[in-house]
C-alpha cells in the first residue's frame, strides 16, 4: 500500500550576526527582547547598532546605508514626551492653584 500521507514544505532558517547577535528567521530580522518584525527593522537595526559598530562579521543587508531610527532621534522622541508632559503639568498647576 502507498503512504498517502501529505508532507508541509514548511522550513525554519535561522541567522544570528556572529558581531551583535541580531536574529533573522526565515530571512526575516526579528527583533531579540520583543520578537518584534517590522519592514523597517533591518534599517532601524542598522541607524542603531551596525553603522557604528558592525564591521565585516555584520551580516545585516542595510548596513552602510542611511536612515531608519538613531539613537539620537529615539532621545529626541523622549525629549519631545518630556517637555509635553511637563507643560501640561504646569498648565494644571496654573490653572488650579487658587484651590
Amino acid at each position: 500500500m502507498e503512504n498517502d500521507k501529505q508532507v508541509s514544505d514548511l522550513k525554519l532558517e535561522r541567522k544570528e550576526c556572529e558581531k551583535c547577535g541580531a536574529t533573522w528567521i526565515n530571512g526575516q530580522h526579528v527583533w531579540r527582547g520583543t520578537g518584534n518584525i517590522s519592514t523597517s527593522s533591518e534599517m532601524d537595526l542598522a541607524g542603531l547598532v551596525c553603522n557604528k559598530l558592525g564591521n565585516d562579521q555584520c551580516i545585516n543587508p542595510m548596513k552602510g546605508k542611511d536612515g531608519g531610527q538613531t539613537w539620537e532621534y529615539r532621545a529626541g522622541f523622549i525629549d519631545g514626551i518630556y517637555s509635553e508632559k511637563k507643560k501640561n503639568m504646569e498648565d494644571m498647576r496654573d490653572k488650579f492653584s487658587d484651590l
